[in-house]
C-alpha cells in the first residue's frame, strides 16, 4: 500500500521547498520517495518531478487560451486535470509504491471552497494510497495577531474541506529570532488555546490601524470649540463591532478544538525528524511494501521514535539561544569532519574492531552519514530485524 503527502498551504509558505527537503531527507534515511507537482504554475521546481502536471495543462496556456487571469486560469487548469485523471494514474502506476509528495498549488480557494482538488484527492484514496495532508503556514503570521487568527481560520476550513488526516505545520520556524517582541511563547501559538488572551492585542493592532489619531476639541478664549494641534492628537479605541467580532472568531476556533501546529525549520534534520515521525503517525505508515520486511533497526527507531519537539525546545533552539546551538552545531560538524579523515601512519588493529561498531544516535549524524547508512542497509539485507509475514 502506497503512502503520500499532500502538501497545501498558501503562496510564499514553502511547499516547493518542503517537498525538496523532505525528499532530500528521505532518501537519506533509505526511504524510496518521488515527488509529483500538482502545480500548473509551478515551472522552476527545485526538485526533480517524476511526474509533472505542466505536461498536461499550464497557466499560462490556459490564461492565453481561455482569456482568463492567474485565479481563473488556476481553477480552469485543475477542473481540467480532475477531468483527465487517466493520464495521472498512469503516471503514478509507474512509480510502483514509491512514497509520493504531492506538491499542491497554493491558491487558497482551491483547498478551502473549490472541489477539483478535493476530488482528485479521492480518487488518489481509491488508488490505494494512505494519505496525509501537509498545511504549510509561514511563521510570520505569528508576528501579528490579525494575521495569526486568519491563519487559523485558514486551517481550519482547510481541515473541513479535505476531509482526511491533517496536520498543520509553521515552516521556516528559524526565523523566530526576527520576531523578538511577541506577547506570548511559543507554545501558545502552537497549541491554540485559551485565543481568549490574544484579544487585547489583537483589538490594540486593530485600534491602531483603524482607528488612527482623533483630534481633541478644546475652547479658545473666545468659549468657541477649536481643533487642538496635531501635537495633541491622540488615539482612538477600537470600535466595539471589532470586539464582538473579535470574541466570536475566538469562540468558534476555540470550540472546534481542531488545532494544533507543529513547526519545521527545513536544513534542520531534527525537525524534519520530528515532522516525519508524526506523519508517519497520522498516515499509518508502518514498513512500506518498498523497502521490504528486513528493516534495520535504526530504519525502525526511524518511524517508531519519541514524539514530536516540545515547543519549548523550539523556542530555546530558534530565539533564545540561537547563537550558542549555532556555534556547537558548526563545532559538531568540524569533529564530524576531522573524524572522517584518512588516518596516516601505523595503526594498531585489536579483535574487537573487527565487530561491527553500532550505528551512533540518529539525531548526532550528519545528513551524509544518514545517507551513506541509509545505502547500507538497502544492500545489506541480512542485518538489523528480520520480519517475516504469514503466508
Amino acid at each position: 500500500m502506497p503512502f503520500a503527502q499532500l502538501v497545501i498551504g498558501s503562496p510564499g509558505a514553502g511547499k516547493s521547498t518542503y517537498c525538496n527537503g523532505m525528499h532530500q531527507f528521505m532518501s537519506a534515511i533509505g526511504r524510496k520517495c518521488s515527488v509529483v507537482n500538482l502545480d500548473p504554475a509551478n515551472d522552476q521546481t527545485t526538485y526533480p518531478a517524476a511526474l509533472d502536471v505542466r505536461d498536461l495543462v499550464t497557466v499560462e496556456e490556459v490564461m492565453e487560451a481561455e482569456e482568463l487571469g492567474p485565479n481563473g486560469g488556476m481553477i480552469y487548469a485543475m477542473e481540467e486535470l480532475e477531468h483527465n485523471l487517466e493520464w495521472l494514474e498512469q503516471g503514478l502506476k509507474e512509480l510502483g509504491d514509491d512514497y509520493v509528495l504531492f506538491d499542491c498549488p497554493g491558491q487558497v480557494e482551491l483547498f478551502t471552497h473549490h472541489t477539483s482538488l478535493r476530488h482528485i484527492f479521492f480518487r488518489l484514496e481509491k488508488l490505494g494510497y494512505r494519505l496525509v495532508v501537509i498545511q504549510l503556514t509561514d511563521s510570520f503570521v505569528i508576528s501579528q495577531p490579525s494575521l495569526y487568527v486568519s491563519a487559523l481560520l485558514l486551517a481550519l476550513r482547510g481541515m473541513l474541506q479535505m476531509d482526511l488526516p491533517h496536520i498543520n505545520v509553521l515552516t521556516k520556524i528559524d526565523n523566530l529570532r526576527n520576531y523578538p517582541d511577541l506577547p506570548f511563547n511559543l507554545d501558545f501559538y502552537t497549541e491554540v488555546q485559551t485565543l481568549d488572551y490574544l484579544i487585547p492585542h489583537l483589538e490594540a493592532e486593530q485600534g491602531a490601524r483603524f482607528g488612527g489619531k482623533a483630534p481633541a476639541k478644546h475652547r479658545d478664549d473666545d468659549g468657541d470649540e477649536d481643533l487642538a494641534d496635531a501635537d495633541d492628537l491622540e488615539p482612538l479605541k477600537p470600535k466595539s463591532k471589532f470586539s464582538a467580532l473579535n470574541h466570536a472568531i475566538c469562540e468558534m476556533i476555540d470550540s472546534f478544538g481542531l488545532l494544533a501546529f507543529h513547526t519545521l525549520a527545513v536544513e534542520d534534520k531534527q525537525s524534519m525528524m520530528a515532522l516525519l515521525r508524526a506523519i508517519d503517525r497520522a498516515g499509518g505508515y508502518a514498513f512500506g511494501a518498498s523497502e521490504g520486511v528486513n528493516d534495520t533497526v535504526w530504519q525502525v527507531a526511524m518511524r517508531e521514535g519519541v514524539g514530536m519537539m516540545e515547543p519549548r525546545d523550539v523556542q530555546e533552539r530558534w530565539l533564545e539561544r540561537r547563537d550558542e546551538f549555532d556555534e556547537l552545531e558548526r563545532a559538531q560538524w568540524k569533529k564530524e569532519a576531522e573524524d572522517q579523515r584518512p588516518q596516516t601512519g601505523p595503526q594498531v588493529v585489536r579483535k574487537e574492531d573487527d565487530e561491527k561498531p553500532p550505528h551512533k544516535a540518529f539525531e548526532d549524524m550528519s545528513l551524509e552519514e544518514m545517507e551513506a547508512l541509509g545505502k547500507d542497509a538497502i544492500k545489506d539485507k541480512d542485518s538489523g530485524i528480520n520480519v517475516v509475514r504469514k503466508g
